[in-house]
């Protein structure tokens, strides 16, 4: 097979995108595109036109076709199977089928279009493959860009001091009638806003924490202490929140011309997005039907999971948070104690002002100095825990998707779900199935309900429960004008209230007496990627 080009166009013959694989003149490129429209004739019952020195294969999309010019030699089976799998890597990258659309994603898809046919020839990848080839995702630009963040955040944090120290001797001259001393800035004790964040345990090799809740300020009286004042190293990695008031000295800069640069992560968008908002909401939807007291234990659990369609495990990860929140100033000083009965080798990680040695001999959650409160209204990350496995025992929904060929150039599928971990009631479960474009299913059986969303060239098979009462389920469909592949990536979101991890809240005392203090505990288990590809 030897394809020359592939082009998105109108069907008034407009190209809108065409990108050749072969080496040719503009003007031969062209003289191809502008022929296909004058060869169309109404009343054709195939999607292929032939002259003297091409074939053209195409398929309508809407008000578009996408189209593959190939030569006559080339076998029409494998050109249209490439032509079926172009048109699936357009609405991946393209949230509508018109033209504008397809010109703002114009360089992702002559990308796309690349990973597919290398100097003419077919390339062996699927959908998956090519999006994972597209996005590139590098670990190395990750930690760049958060060393970058970290070194601003220290910029920051050090024009805003000085301002404050500026302003003060100002203030301090103003009074005394005289020129102001420098040197003389003041010094506040506690916790500097780096060294006490949810997620700001300091790493040199770029490893982060979860979370992103606000830093702690320990003491809000003035104190001498020397430690207060040390600069943070340069050289760490210190993840911690963001400050909220308004930089003046940034401003200032912004208003001489100076760009400061927002290095705030894009939101990547793909065809997970369908179950990433389900997942939002149900999570969301559980939230807020928690009581709150004034003190307050939230503990997080995220699992991203990658499964393969013939069995096997590619990614197994598990990342948690403990979370405490005080907003009465009589409670805070407290320690809250924990039960463990982890069996699987669970990674813990206190933050570094929270005394280890307790943690480790008796499971309590208290800082090294007792005799300081937690912060007010605020959430604060005190434990963090992971675990990483390609164990299969590990997974706690097995997913079993059997697309077969049914002889009429379609498909029969089988997709069935079995609970494996029967301690977990998982809630509001989505399993996400593409479909080839424009192809309705027809479903014949099936447990819960389901939607098919023609936009999105997707089948949305909703669970409400799913425990160990309830901890199996199938569902049978079948479509035309399909192939085995056209129905991977599955995506998968869910729900719980019940941890994977075997973590749990005792109890909450006072630091001074060990009296039991009234509190309110929320756990919830959700997914941040599960799919089987």
């Amino acid at each position: 097979m030897v394809l020359i080009a592939a082009a998105v166009c109108t069907k008034n013959g407009k190209v809108i995108l065409s990108r050749q694989f072969v080496e040719m003149t503009k003007a031969r490129i062209e003289g191809l595109l502008a022929a296909f429209p004058k060869l169309m004739t109404a009343g054709k019952q195939h999607t292929y036109v032939e002259t003297d020195s091409v074939r053209y294969v195409y398929q309508p999309m809407e008000k578009l076709y996408m189209l593959l010019i190939t030569t006559k030699a080339s076998n029409i089976l494998e050109d249209l199977e490439t032509l079926r799998l172009f048109s699936k890597v357009i609405p991946e990258y393209s949230h509508s089928l018109d033209e504008k659309e397809i010109v703002e994603n114009a360089f992702n898809l002559i990308f796309a279009f690349d990973e597919i046919v290398a100097l003419g020839y077919r390339e062996s990848v699927n959908l998956a493959q090519i999006k994972t080839f597209v996005e590139m995702d590098s670990h190395e630009e990750k930690v760049y860009q958060a060393v970058r963040q970290t070194q601003e955040r220290e910029a920051r944090q050090k024009m805003r001091e000085k301002a404050k120290e500026l302003q003060r001797q100002r203030m301090e001259a103003t009074k005394r009638g005289g020129p102001s001393m420098g040197g003389m800035g003041g010094r506040s004790g506690g916790f500097s806003s780096d060294s006490f964040g949810s997620s700001g345990v300091s790493s040199g090799s770029g490893g982060g924490g979860g979370g992103g809740a606000p830093s702690i300020e320990m003491d809000n009286k003035p104190v001498a202490s020397k430690a207060a004042q040390k600069p943070a190293s340069r050289n760490a990695l210190k993840l911690g929140g963001k400050s909220k008031d308004v930089d003046s000295f940034v401003d200032q800069l912004k208003s001489e011309g100076e760009k400061i640069a927002n290095l705030a992560p894009a939101v990547a968008a793909g065809s997970a997005g369908a179950a990433a908002s389900a997942s939002a909401a149900a999570k969301a939807k559980i939230s807020a039907d928690i009581h709150t007291e004034s003190v307050h234990l939230k503990m997080e659990d995220k699992l991203v999971v990658r499964l393969g369609r013939d069995g096997g495990v590619q990614q197994f990860e598990l990342s948690g948070l403990l979370t405490l929140r005080i907003t009465d100033e009589n409670l805070g000083r407290i320690k809250v104690k924990l039960a463990n009965n982890d069996t699987q080798g669970i990674q813990m990680q206190t933050h570094p002002n929270v005394d280890k040695e307790l943690f480790k001999s008796r499971a309590m959650i208290g800082l090294k100095n007792p005799a300081k409160p937690f912060p007010l209204n605020t959430d604060v990350g005190v434990l963090k825990w992971r675990f990483i496995t390609q164990d299969e025992s590990a997974i706690p929904l097995t997913i079993n998707c059997w697309p077969s060929d049914n002889g009429e150039g379609g498909c029969d599928v089988n997709i069935e779900y079995e609970l494996e971990a029967q301690h977990l009631e998982l809630q509001d479960v989505a399993i996400i199935i593409p479909l080839p474009l424009n192809v309705q299913p027809s479903v014949a059986e099936y447990d819960g309900t389901y939607n098919y969303d023609a936009r999105k060239h997707v089948l949305q098979w909703h669970i409400p429960i799913i425990d160990a009462a309830n901890k199996s389920g199938s569902m049978e469909f079948s479509c035309s004008a399909s192939i085995p592949g056209d129905f991977f990536p599955l995506q998968v979101s869910f729900v719980s209230k019940t941890p994977y991890a075997a973590i749990r809240a005792l109890d909450v005392v006072h630091v001074e007496n060990d009296a039991s203090v009234k509190y309110s505990s929320e756990t919830i288990l959700f997914v941040e990627k599960y799919e089987i590809v």
